[in-house]
C-alpha cells in the first residue's frame, strides 16, 4: 500500500501543477490551489497509512517526510523547469561542442567553443553529419572533398578551376550548390558551396553563403549564436 499511497501523491501533485498552468484548478485560483497542495499530501499520508499494519509513530513520520521530499523536488523540478533545460543543454554543449543547444521558440542555435578556441558546429549536408568550423573569413561554406562525397556530391565530375585560400595555403576548388544544408535546426535549400581539392583542407568551413541568409549571428568569448 505504500507504493499506492506515493503513486497517488506524484499523480495527484503533477496533475494540479500542470492544470494550474491554465489559470485555475476545477475552480481554484493557483494561488488557492499552492495552499491546498499540503492538504492533499498529508491527506494521501494518513490515508495509506490506514490502511497498512500498525507502524510505530517514528517509522510513519520518516515516511511522511520522505514523501513530502519526494513531492517539493517534484514541485520545484516543475517550477524552474526552463532552468534545468537551460544548464543540461549547456552541460551538453560543453562536452560536445559541435552540438548545437537549440531554442525553437527564439529560432536560436547556440554553440559552445571548443577547446582548441574554434566553434565547431555539426552540419548536416544532404542528410550527412559534417564536422565544421564556423569562419567568417570564408566568402563560401567550403567542403573537404571527403565531406562532399560522403553528401552524395559526385566529385569526379567537377572542375577544380576557382584559386582559395587555406590554412594548409592557396589551393582550387569546384563551385557546387548543395542540396540541403541544416545547422541546430536551421535549414537552407540551394546554398553555394566550394568543394576543396584533396589535401587543401583539413576541416570543412561554415562560410559566409550560409551566414548571411541568418537574421543574425553573434560570437561572445565562449558562444556563438545563430538565429534564423
Amino acid at each position: 500500500m505504500i507504493f499506492i499511497g506515493i503513486a497517488l501523491l506524484i499523480s495527484v501533485g503533477l496533475a494540479l501543477l500542470i492544470s494550474a498552468d491554465a489559470g485555475s484548478v476545477v475552480g481554484l485560483t493557483q494561488s488557492q490551489t499552492a495552499q491546498l497542495l499540503p492538504l492533499v499530501v498529508l491527506l494521501i499520508v494518513f490515508a495509506g497509512g490506514l490502511f497498512t499494519r500498525r507502524r510505530p509513530a517514528r517509522e510513519l513520520l520518516t515516511n511522511l517526510g520522505l514523501w513530502v521530499a519526494i513531492f517539493v523536488v517534484a514541485g520545484l523540478s516543475y517550477a524552474y523547469r526552463d532552468e534545468i533545460v537551460g544548464v543540461a543543454a549547456r552541460l551538453a554543449g560543453e562536452m560536445q561542442p559541435g552540438v548545437a543547444m537549440v531554442d525553437a521558440h527564439q529560432g536560436t542555435a547556440t554553440f559552445r567553443r571548443g577547446i582548441g578556441g574554434h566553434f565547431e558546429v555539426n552540419a548536416t549536408i544532404n542528410g550527412h553529419t559534417t564536422p565544421m568550423i564556423f569562419d567568417t573569413g570564408a566568402s563560401a561554406v567550403v567542403l573537404t572533398i571527403a565531406d562532399a562525397e560522403a553528401a552524395g556530391i559526385d566529385t569526379s565530375s567537377l572542375r577544380f578551376t576557382i584559386a582559395v585560400s587555406t590554412a594548409n595555403g592557396t589551393g582550387r576548388a569546384a563551385r557546387v550548390a548543395l542540396d540541403q544544408l541544416e545547422v541546430g535546426g536551421i535549414t537552407r535549400q540551394g546554398i553555394v558551396a566550394f568543394v576543396a581539392e584533396a589535401d587543401a583542407l583539413d576541416t570543412s568551413l561554415l562560410g559566409m553563403t550560409f551566414l548571411e541568409t541568418l537574421s543574425r549571428y553573434s560570437v561572445t568569448q565562449n558562444s556563438l549564436e545563430l538565429t534564423d
